[in-house]
């Protein structure tokens, strides 16, 4: 094991998880389950909810999405974007893969399996939504469980902190012309205005909140900022968990009454998280990366920003649309498929430490 896994490993082992770390399926499972149940036997109260949009923003949603993104942002050190030479193999393999191949791989993945091969099986109105739905959840990567995702595997917190600062820099001008390009090619009209839109809401706003917040916090000393993360900790997770409720209330009716077009949608994210992550992580060892640099890089690769795909998939298609429905998809299995790449990534260790 190379010193800085040590120094990882030792970081890692400093902060055990919690109760919802440990039992993240579980959590997720049940409220998925909530929501499913209530949206299907109480559609009304969640359709109400659907209703309260101002320019086709949910407010609710935005709401519960800046509850969940601003505290975890607060934790992100812009000024850690220093240190990205430190393990600069490692940023330019998953910068790579998150801007060159996740988005246009997922793109070729919905053609092939949601336009090509399962059409016969879906709604034919709602293919190219899906789609769109595909490249919203793969255009950008994951911002708030990548930390969990790196402390289950003993990953290398500067590289974890300074991975995640690159790539929110880099999706405030990069996550609307990507999506608009992949949405131009499936021939989807692209509603720049709303677009445009998400992308200040979910992506700029947030940023620029949290940042001010951190710098007035350090100025009262590093402890003011840790009491104010220590509060809005366990709000940001029940945020976290109200939205998956909202979220699958939204979409219960459907998901009841379309199960096979879950398992279909199911396919393509579930192949390019694999893809992803499994180029990602070859490229590392191919590269001689540590292993605790490694596995926080394939896991940053394949990753979702689910967050904010769903926020823009309701913004720009609506809630009954296949958009908003595949991006649920993505959330319904991001943390089981993403928890088996943590369990292979820890079991791989020995062999990739073994390379030449």
């Amino acid at each position: 094991m190379s010193a800085q896994c040590e120094v990882a490993a030792k970081a890692a082992g400093g902060t055990p998880m919690g109760v919802f770390e440990r039992y993240l399926t579980l959590w997720v499972g049940l409220c998925i389950l909530a929501g499913i149940g209530l949206g299907h036997v109480f559609p009304a109260p969640f359709h109400a909810i659907g209703r309260l949009e101002v320019a086709q923003v949910n407010l609710p949603v935005a709401g519960l999405v800046w509850l969940m993104i601003i505290p975890m942002l607060l934790r992100i050190d812009f000024g850690a974007l220093h240190q990205v030479r430190e393990h600069w193999r490692g940023i330019g393999v998953t910068l790579f893969i998150n801007w060159a191949v996740k988005p246009f791989s997922m793109a070729l993945l919905g053609w092939l399996f949601v336009s090509t091969l399962f059409r016969p099986l879906l709604p034919a109105g709602q293919i190219d939504s899906y789609v769109a739905g595909l490249i919203l959840l793969a255009a950008a990567p994951c911002t708030a469980m990548v930390f969990v995702w790196s402390n289950l595997t003993n990953g290398e917190p500067h590289f974890t902190l300074s991975q995640v600062a690159l790539n929110d820099s880099i999706m405030v001008v990069a996550f609307a012309p990507i999506v608009g390009l992949l949405l131009g090619l499936s021939s989807i009209t692209v509603p720049w205005d709303t677009l445009l839109l998400s992308v200040v809401l979910y992506i700029v706003v947030p940023v620029v909140v949290a940042q001010a917040w951190r710098k007035a916090l350090l100025s009262r000393g590093p402890t003011a900022l840790a009491a104010v993360l220590a509060r809005l900790g366990p709000l940001s997770l029940l945020a976290l968990l109200a939205t998956l409720v909202l979220l699958f209330g939204f979409q219960g009716e459907q998901i009841v009454a379309q199960p096979l077009v879950i398992l279909l949608l199911a396919v393509p994210i579930t192949l390019q998280v694999y893809f992803n992550a499994g180029l990602a992580y070859l490229l590392n060892r191919r590269l001689g990366v540590a292993h605790c640099v490694a596995g926080p890089s394939a896991l940053i690769g394949a990753s979702n920003f689910f967050e904010l795909a769903v926020a823009a998939a309701i913004s720009l298609f609506g809630f009954q649309s296949g958009a908003a429905l595949a991006t649920v998809v993505g959330v319904l299995i991001e943390v089981p498929v993403m928890l088996s790449v943590v369990r292979i990534v820890n079991a791989s260790k020995g062999w990739y430490e073994r390379r030449a």
